[in-house]
């Protein structure tokens, strides 16, 4: 065999052979073990962040780190964009399966539910130098989700794909992508952060659009299909220029129990938990609404799944942008919280076409507004910033059950008070007193930290 023929993997085996020969037909299987273990140990260094040395404070701006938010956003876009529109799916499957709305509410309600609880222990992989692999894995899995769900004839069958393999894959690698991006900013991570989950929003309109122009073409599995190929081209993207910044570090315990004994942190968590376990029966049932109650064809109540995800996208740069300059995370977020939930309220007044599109333009500003603000809140409660990942990832847990159990029981609620409109409404109700004792929660919170002053910044 000729030299310029035997690859470095070859040479490891040739070089270290007890026995003097130098051909590598003659190698033994331990000695392929071997090799293999060197190959494994390059590609992990390779791939790791271990040869990284950390290059001090963050920049704070610049061309990397613009950039990291741009791929971010796109990140965002491809995890809770693509939940955000699980409404187009709700309508379609309980239209085409015969199944009740609260039970197909589970696929989307097990996809969020996942999505919050794997991040609670990803956003470690980022602390070990393990990003890029993480975010290969996890692009994999959820690639595999959305075009399984493409074949899935039945409920249960889109249980596992959409529900368990799209959300497992998204939870994987959305927490290590937040993570580095809030490692290259420091006085504009409120911005940075505003930035990244407005493609929350931007992805909760495009793929609705996406679905209301081809489902009527092409057909259902092939409709489900583009969704994927969407993914792929832009996680693709995401992956060739996403970078981490620091060198792995220690990492910390899972729970750290001393944090249920501070009363803000543990109202925050009480608080948006009851916000979020209303929240997303919003993002699932409005397009439903629009259908069985106002009687609006399937494209056009797709229409308002667009109009309420995309009308947040301006507004949650510009209250990044407040809360970082001039009123701190806390402070912007309990105003939200109330307007949103005068807004829940509102929506049991809607009884025409006209009137619903103008709920969900407005209804979807004040969702969007204080969505970018949670993790920032999460983290403004704590000065020690090495506990700010466990701390996050605890809330992440906290708040996946809550997302999995509100639209399921917000589904159940339909089928009170004599269904129809008697059950939205009891809906609608429950909603907005979630809502509103969330936000009560929060401004407890926010005395209990500062005071009654507004003037101070939290």
């Amino acid at each position: 065999m000729s030299s310029q023929n035997i690859s470095e993997y070859e040479k490891d085996v040739i070089e270290n052979r007890p026995d003097g020969e130098k051909t590598f037909e003659q190698t033994t299987f331990p000695e392929l073990k071997q090799v293999a273990s060197n190959a494994l140990s390059r590609i992990t260094s390779h791939l790791s962040t271990r040869d990284i040395v950390d290059p001090g404070p963050p920049p704070d701006g610049g061309l990397k780190a613009w950039t990291q938010v741009a791929m971010g956003f796109v990140v965002c876009f491809c995890t809770w964009g693509y939940i955000n529109s699980f409404g187009v799916f709700q309508t379609y499957y309980t239209e085409t399966l015969g199944e009740s709305q609260s039970t197909i509410s589970w696929v989307g309600s097990v996809q969020l539910w996942i999505v919050f609880f794997v991040s609670a222990f990803s956003g470690r992989a980022l602390d070990a130098g393990l990003f890029i692999p993480t975010f290969l894995i996890g692009s994999i899995v959820q690639i595999i989700g959305i075009f399984m769900t493409s074949l899935c004839k039945n409920f249960w069958q889109l249980v596992l794909a959409q529900g368990l393999c799209t959300g497992l894959g998204s939870g994987i690698f959305f927490c290590p992508t937040i993570g580095l991006v809030t490692t290259y900013f420091r006085r504009n991570r409120g911005v940075a952060v505003a930035i990244v989950s407005s493609g929350n929003s931007l992805g909760g309109a495009i793929y609705p659009v996406i679905v209301r122009q081809l489902l009527p073409e092409i057909g259902y599995a092939w409709t489900v299909r583009v969704l994927g190929f969407v993914n792929v081209g832009l996680l693709s993207l995401a992956l060739a220029f996403m970078r981490p910044r620091l060198p792995p570090r220690k990492a910390g315990p899972v729970v750290e129990w001393r944090a249920f004994r501070e009363v803000p942190y543990v109202f925050v968590l009480l608080g948006m938990s009851l916000v979020f376990g209303g929240l997303f029966f919003s993002y699932y049932y409005i397009a439903s609404f629009g259908r069985t109650i106002l009687d609006m064809s399937y494209k056009d109540s797709l229409t308002l799944l667009i109009i309420f995800n995309g009308a947040a996208v301006p507004v949650r740069l510009v209250t990044g942008f407040i809360a970082d300059r001039f009123m701190g995370p806390l402070n912007a977020m309990v105003p939200l919280l109330f307007i949103n939930a005068l807004f829940a309220f509102t929506w049991i007044a809607v009884k025409s076409e006209s009137g619903m599109y103008v709920f969900a333009t407005f209804y979807g500003f004040s969702a969007g507004a204080f969505q970018c603000l949670f993790p920032t809140t999460v983290t403004s409660l704590n000065n020690d910033l090495s506990k700010n990942g466990v701390r996050m990832g605890m809330a992440f847990s906290l708040f996946s059950f809550a997302g999995l159990a509100g639209p399921p029981i917000g589904g159940a609620l339909l089928t009170t008070n004599g269904g129809g409109r008697g059950g939205y409404l009891v809906a609608q109700i429950c909603l907005g007193v979630l809502t509103g004792v969330g936000a009560c929660l929060m401004y407890a919170a926010r005395v209990y930290k500062v005071g009654w002053s507004w003037k101070i910044k939290c």
